[in-house]
């Protein structure tokens, strides 16, 4: 028997993304940002309104970067989505994290986590159905920890996600199967 639920953004798991840009003054913000997935290969959709100071710095600078949030950094993870870089333009040097320039966009890396995707930004959208920042993946990187034999181990990245519906926080640590594989199983 099914049980009618309230509705909620609803998908599970929802990433747990830090969206990372430079201040006017070059000091580092993040936001975290569960609205986010890849639009096509190669490009990212983050669902952010233009009250972000992040949009308005993505905007201005042109770039961003998306890291991974990982298991080791969750209270972090979680300030950087409760504190608002339009209240508190420190809130990253509060969170105690470092960062270092991206190797190809204008934005900063947050080094604490494993896995970071730097992008262009090529536009906003601002429709009846949502609205967001569209990005260009334009370099990947990985910290050494995260990699088996040079080819990156998900499982070693200890993410973690977000669950809309009871607004916990799940690690996603367990290889289970192999995509377009398994299900040949039952051609």
């Amino acid at each position: 028997m099914r049980k009618k639920l309230n509705i909620t953004e609803g998908i599970f798991p929802m990433p747990v993304l830090m969206v990372t840009t430079y201040n006017e003054d070059g000091s580092v913000n993040v936001m975290n940002a569960a609205w986010g997935t890849m639009q096509e290969r190669g490009h990212v959709a983050l669902n952010l309104t233009e009250s972000h100071k992040t949009v308005q710095n993505i905007k201005s600078r042109g770039a961003f970067t998306v890291s991974i949030a990982d298991a080791d950094h969750l209270v972090e993870a979680d300030y950087f989505g409760v504190e608002s870089g339009n209240r508190v333009p420190d809130k990253f040097a509060r969170s105690g994290l470092t960062a270092s320039k991206a190797e190809a966009v204008d934005a900063p890396v947050i080094n604490e986590f494993p896995l970071c995707l730097e992008c262009e930004f090529i536009e906003y959208q601002n429709n009846e159905y949502g609205c967001g920042v569209i990005g260009k993946v334009v370099n990947v990187t990985a910290d050494e920890k995260v990699l088996v034999e040079g080819k990156l181990d998900m499982s070693l990245v200890n993410a973690i996600a977000f669950d809309p519906y009871t607004h916990g926080y799940y690690k996603v640590t367990e290889r289970v199967g192999e995509a377009f594989k398994d299900g040949l199983k039952l051609k």
